[in-house]
């Protein structure tokens, strides 16, 4: 009798909140997490990076970190999408390519999502800027690195290996993390093919949705999502892909280039900061 007086006086604390973070989403939050989807599909679109808007959003909002770059990456995957269809005119003639480039991206995002399950969330956070900034310094050359590596190769040569290979570590940073995966994409679409600005954005867009896709699949079998902020971010990326799709491509190569760069040296420099 006394043994069970003791337990009911030091009762067990209240269970924690489910590892999905199921929890009610009140009004001002929603319309929060869709104005911020909205912003990162169309951001996402034209340059890359809207996942510095998406996360910091749902970390706001009390979502652990696991749990709000898990949403994050399946919300977005509907933004991706939708701003692939909207570069579909940029994408034609480009299918072996994207298929060749495409099984590169969906492995390396796939085994970037299996190292975000495994490992500490801080794993990439020093090589990350650097990656990022070193991106933007190629998009400002690429122009001109383009030329030079032009009078190397045949006319129309691309370099797949290297791009294969490099597009294959993008892909892990994508299914681990993915803010600036599309300046990084850029840079190296950019300086490996032989196409112009947008059209290479059309490509980008389509390998983005392989890497978020693959990434986002692992983590509805395998990691807790918080669902309703989930959903309402590819409600806004939609529509945001969408925007971005018809405001990217009428922006002239120099405008887009000059675009990214600033995006991406913001990105990199926040995050180098901390």
């Amino acid at each position: 009798m006394e043994a069970s007086n003791c337990a009911g006086e030091h009762q067990a604390p209240d269970p924690p909140e489910p590892s999905g973070g199921r929890r009610p989403v009140s009004p001002p939050e929603a319309i929060a997490i869709l104005a911020a989807g909205l912003a990162a599909g169309t951001i996402n679109t034209i340059v890359g990076s809207g996942s510095l808007i998406t996360f910091p959003t749902l970390l706001a909002f009390g979502y652990p970190a696991v749990v709000a770059n898990v949403s994050n990456t399946i919300g977005l995957v509907a933004g991706s999408l939708s701003g692939a269809i909207g570069y579909r005119r940029e994408l034609a003639g480009q299918r072996g390519r994207a298929i060749r480039l495409g099984i590169a991206a969906s492995l390396g995002g796939l085994t970037g999502g299996l190292l975000l399950l495994a490992l500490p969330a801080a794993a990439f956070q020093r090589i990350v800027p650097i990656l990022i900034l070193g991106s933007v310094v190629l998009i400002a050359i690429q122009p001109r690195l383009s030329r030079a590596m032009g009078d190397r190769r045949v006319e129309g040569e691309e370099h797949t290996l290297p791009l294969v290979v490099t597009l294959f570590l993008t892909g892990i940073y994508g299914g681990y993390f993915g803010a600036g995966q599309g300046v990084i994409m850029m840079a190296l679409l950019g300086v490996f093919l032989p196409d112009s600005l947008q059209r290479l954005n059309g490509l980008k867009n389509a390998l983005a949705v392989l890497i978020n896709g693959v990434a986002a699949i692992l983590f509805i079998l395998f990691a807790p999502v918080a669902w309703p902020p989930a959903i309402l971010l590819a409600i806004g990326a939609i529509v945001g892909g969408q925007v971005g799709a018809s405001v990217g491509r009428r922006l002239p190569a120099n405008v887009l280039r000059f675009a990214i760069i600033v995006v991406g040296t913001v990105v990199g420099v926040r995050l180098l900061i901390g």
